[in-house]
């Protein structure tokens, strides 16, 4: 059977740009038809934004890479397009087990609320994500939508300029150069693009080796992540075991530092891992296998004049937490809508610098956390180890010691506390929705509430009457007026022990003010703050 990554989405066509004799400008070009690439290109084209994705490449991703998507992104995925078929054909999951030699020491939930139209997590191979990503991308071009997909366009070389980017482009058919207003860079943590530019990452790559053995089996394992400290087939170092479609397991086994990669890539020593792990007589296929270091590393600048960095190109993360596909998914959701403002000429270039310093703070959270499950999972000294070892001894017995556990903190939504383009805040509401935080769903009458909240900023009044015609600097603000009791759910996230709120959100579904009574200056004048129009 053909396999989905063996088979050209988006195979080489000539375009028109090819055949003028000067380059032709777009206003957004993307380099890198990866997950983060393809949904900042739909993005901007759903809102109407002319956008060129470029890839050297004319296919999906071969192997699962990327396969934990969190609750947040789906929620993104959602308003993309793709959130749905994604869910339908991933594995839900939401409970986790953690195993310290051959004994279980306890079990998690990441979702033991109800009210939320999206899972805490799915598991899903990255080409099927990606393939959902393209048929999304088909759909909006047989729309009309302005969107151009080109497989087998590599750049070889690119070029700074005050009001924009050249690029040189190679191409079955030769080369040919094209102009960008902006170009988003989102061609993965070997980023020729920052290559190109001259520019590196900042941070820690640890001594320590991991192989990925996509294994296709029929198993009765349930669906739940499963993570070994010291197991007894894999003495001294840990192992993960993830359950994803089409009988696919992904299995990570930790192999050490001082290692000969080419041998444990070896099928007849994969394989030796395998038995030893699900029994001599365990019959299964290798799909696709790697080899991975842990790093926790950044851009130090996400933005570079014209040139924006997203994804595993700006930052990188060890994959245990599921930090890296999710934390790039919110860099595009935060990116776009900016970029739109901007080329709309309706908030000026310096909002951009606020992509810089939000995803930059929420890469140092990604960090922050892998870092402290890399030194958790791969202790550095004996000291260290018997810490590790004396606190999993005791989450098996006391909850205290549970938290301590860090067999990788799982991707939780970013928050932008201290951003510029916060504005006002009430303690009376409820302090998981203060400015800066994501929009939580809930239950409403119609359906859900983040269904409700589109690419646009938005006006949440609950139980109190506002303004629909909401206008600054060419900015509408869309209102939706709701019930303090559409849901149990929705009065205890929103209101609290409030009788009435107003909740601005922005086009990312981030708040930006709230209050406890309507006033239109104030809302227009969080607005200004919030765009970037308002001086400080």
């Amino acid at each position: 059977m053909t396999k989905i990554f063996e088979t050209p989405l988006y195979p080489y066509e000539r375009n028109a740009d090819q055949d003028q004799t000067s380059p032709v400008r777009h206003p957004v070009v993307v380099i890198g038809a990866g997950p983060v690439g393809l949904a900042a290109a739909i993005d901007l084209a759903q809102q109407d934004m002319p956008v060129v994705v470029l890839d050297d490449n004319d296919r999906v991703s071969f192997g699962s890479r990327a396969i934990c998507f969190a609750k947040r992104p789906l929620e993104i995925l959602d308003r993309l397009g793709c959130g749905e078929p994604m869910v339908e054909k991933g594995v839900v999951w939401d409970t986790g087990k953690v195993f310290f030699g051959d004994r279980q020491i306890y079990e998690f939930n990441l979702l033991p609320e109800e009210g939320h139209k999206n899972p805490a997590f799915i598991n899903l191979q990255q080409y099927h994500l990606e393939a959902f990503l393209v048929d999304r991308i088909r759909q909006l071009q047989a729309e009309g939508k302005p969107l151009d997909l080109r497989g087998k366009n590599k750049v070889d070389a690119i070029g700074q300029h005050d009001d924009h980017v050249t690029l040189e482009i190679d191409t079955p058919d030769g080369p040919y150069n094209l102009e960008a207003e902006w170009l988003i860079a989102c061609d993965g943590a070997n980023s020729p693009t920052r290559r190109m530019l001259g520019l590196d990452f900042v941070g820690q790559v640890f001594e320590d080796n991991f192989l990925i053995a996509d294994t296709v089996m029929a198993a009765d394992f349930p669906t739940e992540r499963w993570f070994w400290f010291d197991p007894p087939f894999n003495r001294g170092q840990s192992a993960l075991l993830h359950k994803q479609p089409d009988n696919v397991w992904r299995i990570d086994f930790q192999i050490g530092w001082d290692i000969d990669r080419d041998k444990e890539l070896e099928e007849d020593n994969i394989k030796r891992r395998l038995h030893a792990m699900l029994g001599e007589d365990a019959r299964f296929e290798l799909e696709w296998t790697s080899i991975y270091t842990f790093q926790c590393r950044r851009m130090e600048s996400f933005r570079h004049g014209r040139v924006l960095f997203a994804g595993d190109a700006a930052h990188q993360v060890s994959p245990f937490g599921a930090r890296g596909a999710n934390s790039g998914f919110q860099d595009t959701d935060n990116l776009v809508w900016k970029l739109k403002l901007v080329l709309e000429g309706k908030a000026p270039d310096s909002l951009l610098d606020t992509y810089n310093s939000e995803r930059v703070a929420g890469a140092e959270e990604n960090i922050l956390n892998s870092t402290r499950s890399t030194e958790f999972i791969t202790p550095k000294s004996e000291t260290s180890r018997i810490f590790r070892d004396a606190v999993l001894d005791l989450a098996e017995h006391y909850d205290f010691a549970r938290p301590m556990v860090n067999s990788g903190r799982l991707s939780v939504p970013c928050i932008y506390s201290d951003s510029t383009l916060n504005g006002p805040d009430t303690s009376e509401l409820p302090a998981d929705l203060c400015p800066g935080t994501p929009a939580v769903d809930a239950p409403i009458r119609d359906g859900w509430l983040l269904d409700r909240l589109g690419d646009r900023f938005q006006l949440l009044a609950i139980g109190v009457n506002a303004d629909t015609d909401l206008e600054s600097n060419g900015i509408s603000i869309e209102t939706l007026l709701l019930s303090p009791d559409e849901s149990p759910e929705f009065s205890s996230r929103y209101l609290g022990k409030a009788d009435q709120a107003v909740y601005l959100i922005r086009p990312d579904q981030h708040i930006s003010a709230r209050w406890t009574d309507y006033d239109r200056a104030a809302v227009l004048n969080a607005l200004q703050t919030a765009t970037g129009n308002k001086e400080v």
